[in-house]
């Protein structure tokens, strides 16, 4: 009777939680002329936002006029030597079936580079590079003490093919047989391109006392629904000092690194990146990161922005480097292709074991399960195997719950007899446990065996390629969050922390995450002293899986609403028809009958603790 009044008081504490978000929702509620002021002054915001975006654009120094034979000669006076190569306006269209360039003749540089086969959130191209939101450079010391920088040059465009590979060559020339040449070479159906940068004839142009110094800049275009959302997942990740795998801050305003041994630079844009990779690695490199995102934004536009810089070593005053440009999805399925490379783990799979287990068992298993299954039925699939090959664990953490509940009466005697004395009711308590052969931690391993795949697949769902954009029930993109209703009004507290939408599969996993712990916790929740209070944590969890999960991918919630309900019918399969309180309770007290366990070192440890304090207590 107990029991069933305490679950009773549960669910109702959790229905007034509800109670009071909705409470909260309609009293925060702005008047018709707040509304109006607050949609005035978040035109402002949002237009200053525009304008210092346009600002801090990334752009080359102006084309010239060709026309103009003044404009032209003072560009020719001002880089001397590269002065051969005629001011040539126009870009070079560069293609194949996955991606396409163009290359201006003013820097040699990508100037646009745009997925053909992916749109964003509202249906527009996916562009990495696109109206000066990046800049490759390459700026150097000439013989006779100039400064020049390779996007203020010319450069004469050369299409040819090499087989099926189309080859554009870019060209800063000196003379006929002296030049700078940047050489792009894409492949049919291929995402990276090989990119030369190398010098003929320049010793006596270039000062070899100084090094040639690289200049790669890229803001991040923001492509998802939520930019805070996006942002978190977009980051500047490197690899160095052969093979280990670094990155600058996700959230920090601004985060800078010098590295040696470089090998690849990404820039990533959570679901698509931008690479950098040397065959002859960097020696050193001065990586750069800001956080362009200062709040939810509906119309920004950025999300990061990157800088690297990079010495280049001339060889016999030449320079000669093998590189090459990726510029696709960060998909684990197409960055494998490239093993020499190792761009794979440019992805953001999560630290230690974590990373492991979500790279070399949950990324299969539901690609195996996708290639067949609709992608939110495959999600369910996976649950259910996971659910299932945990449930020996699941059983274990029950059954120490089971063992427990019968031990209560004995535990409340010994807490009412020494409820004056802490230190002796914790030694009468131990003692107890191990007369029954009962462990109190035996609960708590199982969870903490769950954590590395609980980690996991919180890393997994959100970065998971294969789910952007894909559709399941209500939810149009699993790899974002649903939405159910929607408002444009900021409400103080609530839309900082929780949205201006509201997503159905949150509210679904924390009532099931409730019901979980109610089963789990629920029955045997005793205050101890100094100890959390178990109600309340019973509460908090299930309140703060609705609020913080409520931007993150619906894939993620769905996982955990469809988890926690099998672990429920587990749990009850286990209770109805597996585990017999009464035959734990008849092996409980035949334990009792044999001599209690020897302490191990860490109980024996405790025990003379606890005695000491309580010899300190009597003094």
């Amino acid at each position: 009777m107990e029991e069933k009044k305490l679950d009773i008081n549960s669910i109702i504490g959790f229905v007034l939680i509800f109670a009071i978000l909705i409470f909260m929702f309609y009293t925060n509620k702005p008047t018709p002329e707040e509304v109006e002021a607050q949609k005035i002054e978040q035109q402002k915001i949002e237009a200053e936002a525009e304008k210092e975006e346009l600002q801090q654009a990334i752009t080359a120094e102006p084309t010239i006029n060709v026309n103009d034979s003044t404009a032209v000669a003072n560009y020719k006076s001002a880089i001397g030597a590269f002065g051969f190569t005629a001011p040539n306006n126009g870009v070079t269209e560069f293609q194949n079936d996955l991606v396409y360039f163009k290359i201006s003749n003013k820097g040699g540089q990508i100037v646009e580079a745009k997925m053909k086969n992916f749109v964003t959130y509202d249906s527009i191209p996916v562009y990495l590079v696109k109206d000066g939101n990046a800049s490759f450079s390459l700026e150097f010391n000439t013989s006779d003490n100039r400064v020049l920088n390779t996007k203020d040059l010319y450069f004469t465009p050369s299409l040819s093919t090499n087989g099926d590979n189309k080859i554009l060559s870019m060209k800063a020339k000196v003379s006929n047989n002296q030049y700078l040449e940047y050489r792009y070479e894409i492949k049919p159906d291929d995402y990276l391109v090989d990119f030369t940068v190398r010098s003929q004839g320049l010793n006596s142009v270039i000062n070899s006392s100084k090094p040639v110094q690289l200049d790669w800049q890229l803001k991040a275009i923001r492509h998802d629904k939520s930019i805070k959302y996006e942002n978190r997942y977009t980051r500047l990740t490197y690899n160095h000092e052969e093979g280990k795998i670094s990155k600058l801050s996700d959230s920090s305003e601004e985060d800078e690194e010098t590295e040696d041994n470089v090998k690849w630079l990404s820039y990533r844009q959570h679901f698509f990146s931008s690479i950098l990779a040397t065959k002859t690695p960097f020696k050193t490199a001065k990586l750069n990161s800001k956080n362009l995102v200062k709040e939810e934004s509906k119309t920004a536009g950025f999300t990061k922005a990157y800088q690297s810089k990079v010495p280049l070593e001339l060889s016999g005053g030449e320079l000669s480097y093998n590189m090459n440009w990726y510029y696709g999805p960060t998909d684990v399925k197409v960055l494998s292709e490239y093993k020499e490379l190792g761009l794979v783990d440019s992805i953001p799979f999560g630290w230690g074991i974590f990373g492991w287990i979500n790279r070399y068992v949950f990324t299969p298993l539901y690609t195996f399960l996708s290639s067949f299954l609709p992608y939110g039925i495959a999600i369910i699939a996976m649950t259910i195997l996971v659910r299932l090959a945990m449930s020996p664990v699941t059983y274990k953490s029950y059954l120490s719950q089971a063992k427990m509940k019968v031990l209560k009466p004995e535990i409340t005697e010994l807490n009412e007899k020494f409820k004056d004395n802490a230190v002796k009711k914790q030694q009468e308590t131990m003692k107890l446990y191990r007369k029954a052969g009962v462990s109190p931690m035996s609960g708590c391993i199982p969870a903490l065996l769950q954590m590395p795949i609980f980690y996991a697949l919180f890393m997994f769902f959100p970065t998971s390629f294969a789910l952007r954009q894909k559709s399941f029930l209500w939810a149009d993109d699993l790899a974002s969050y649903d939405t159910i209703f929607e408002w444009t009004t900021h409400i103080p507290l609530i839309s900082t922390f929780y949205g201006n939408h509201i997503s159905l599969f949150p509210i679904l996993a924390s009532i099931a995450i409730f019901f979980y712990m109610m089963m789990t916790s629920g029955q045997n929740m005793q205050q101890q002293p100094g100890m959390p209070n178990m109600k309340f944590i019973l509460y908090l969890s299930p309140l703060m899986m609705l609020i913080f999960f409520n931007s993150y991918a619906s894939g993620l919630s769905l996982y955990y609403f469809v988890s926690n309900l099998i672990t429920i019918l587990i749990m009850l399969t286990i209770k109805n028809f597996i585990i017999n309180d009464d035959k734990i309770h008849a092996q409980i007290q035949e334990n009792k009958k044999k001599e209690p366990k020897k302490e191990n070192k860490f109980q024996r440890k405790m025990r003379e603790m606890m005695e000491e304090a309580e010899k300190q207590k009597k003094k």
